[in-house]
């Protein structure tokens, strides 16, 4: 099974989210505090060290009606110079309300959201990192062929 890290990329934060030696569930490791791109780097690069992780999934933030808007331009940018710098191979899921997912999930625990920013990047990195799972894990049990209506999973996206 590959090892993979899903990150929830924003402008003040990163969510991380980690897989277990299956590939069934994904779980939130870290949220790391954006101070610069050095710094954003060298906490990935310890995870992964960590964590032997073989690929990036990084949520893209599709606007509504499918189109790439300024911020996923913008995560894509950061993604593609971290998967260079840290050199593993990226993937893109859209992650078009996962932050809204989580929370959802953190509402119905009743943890103020105001107060766990964080694990709200956490969360929704951990679903973006699920989405992907499962998808492959669909993927496999296809033998490893597109749905037979042609169609990919509409919330995945892979880099070519």
């Amino acid at each position: 099974m590959i090892s993979a890290l899903g990150l929830d990329v924003g402008r003040k934060r990163i969510g991380v989210a980690g897989c277990d030696r299956t590939g069934l569930i994904a779980t939130g490791l870290a949220t790391i505090e954006r101070r610069s791109f050095q710094q954003d780097l060298a906490q990935l690069q310890q995870l992964i060290d960590e964590r032997q992780v073989q690929l990036l999934v990084v949520g893209l933030p599709y606007s509504m009606n499918g189109s790439l808007g300024f911020q996923a331009q913008q995560v894509q940018k950061i993604a593609q110079r971290l998967s260079a710098a840290l050199n593993l191979p990226l993937e893109y899921v859209d992650e078009r309300l996962t932050s809204f997912e989580a929370e959802e999930m953190l509402r119905s625990q009743k943890i103020p959201l105001s107060q766990h920013k964080g694990l709200v990047d956490r969360k929704a990195a951990a679903i973006i990192l699920q989405q992907w799972l499962d998808q492959r894990r669909r993927q496999l049990a296809n033998g490893g062929k597109q749905p037979e209506n042609g169609l990919a999973d509409p919330r995945s996206v892979t880099k070519g």
